[in-house]
């Protein structure tokens, strides 16, 4: 959640034009909502799975603190709240990307994707790569290409990301009955296809200084910060269980991945305000 809200509130730094600041606040504050929204449905439709997941067994629906009927109308009502206001505040292109995001999120990924096959994350990703697309349009009213290039960027670090955690809490999927790829695969498997995403990755991650939509500070973080991930994730490939090791490489690289983000679309920000 946090990192959706930074990624739109970056998008939206970083689109050229101007909003005003009690809208620019909405703007966000209705992503916020959107995927708030998206996760209550996932939790409704998915109770039943959180119960027996050690990791989710203490959210409200399977801890008993709220039943699944008003889990549902709070998703849905917030759901047609967050895209209304958006359209409202600013223009109904982000309110379309905003409700295309959380249908995404629920229908594609949740009921479809996610019990069905182990690509869930990869085309699921989709999901969570939006707002910087939906902070841009608020701003603009138009999609150029560098909020696509930060689309893509989110989408190929989506899967070493997640697997990286589904590695190290593989036995609560596996208990779940949810096909994540190190229950179905193996470990084996998992870890390279979390190199070979990785690759993807960097090289989503270098393209907008190639493309030229970013400048040198964005350019020289996503260098540093891309050749870190490289690392982390060559040593998740490299690792086997019988390795001793104080923190596993991919608990490494799960927590390295959440800051990487949060750096690269800072940088993205400080281009368009520093160079400006």
């Amino acid at each position: 959640m946090t990192l959706v809200v930074f990624t739109g509130l970056c998008g939206l730094l970083a689109a050229p034009g101007h909003l005003h600041p009690v809208l620019a606040f909405t703007a966000i504050l209705c992503i916020a909502i959107g995927a708030g929204a998206a996760a209550a449905l996932n939790q409704w439709y998915e109770a039943d799975i959180d119960a027996k997941m050690k990791r989710t067994a203490g959210r409200p629906l399977p801890a008993g603190r709220m039943d699944r009927q008003s889990a549902l109308h709070f998703g849905v009502g917030l759901s047609f709240f967050s895209v209304l206001l958006m359209g409202v505040a600013t223009n109904w292109l982000a309110a379309a990307v905003l409700a295309v995001s959380i249908l995404f999120y629920v229908f594609v990924y949740t009921i479809w994707l996610k019990p069905r096959t182990t690509q869930n994350i990869v085309i699921g990703g989709a999901a969570g790569a939006f707002p910087p697309v939906i902070g841009w349009a608020a701003v603009t009213g138009d999609i150029t290409a560098l909020p696509i290039a930060l689309f893509m960027l989110i989408f190929f670090w989506t899967p070493p990301h997640f697997w990286a955690l589904a590695l190290f809490v593989k036995t609560d999927y596996a208990a779940a009955n949810i096909p994540m790829l190190p229950v179905v695969a193996g470990e084996v498997a998992t870890r390279r296809q979390i190199w070979f995403y990785t690759a993807i990755m960097a090289a989503a991650a270098m393209a907008p200084v190639l493309m030229q939509l970013t400048g040198l500070i964005y350019g020289v973080t996503a260098l540093v910060g891309t050749a870190l991930f490289v690392l982390f994730a060559f040593q998740v490939l490299r690792h086997r269980e019988t390795d001793p090791s104080r923190m596993k490489p991919e608990r490494r690289l799960f927590k390295y991945s959440i800051i990487y983000l949060f750096v690269l679309f800072g940088a993205v920000v400080a281009d368009r305000w520093v160079l400006a």
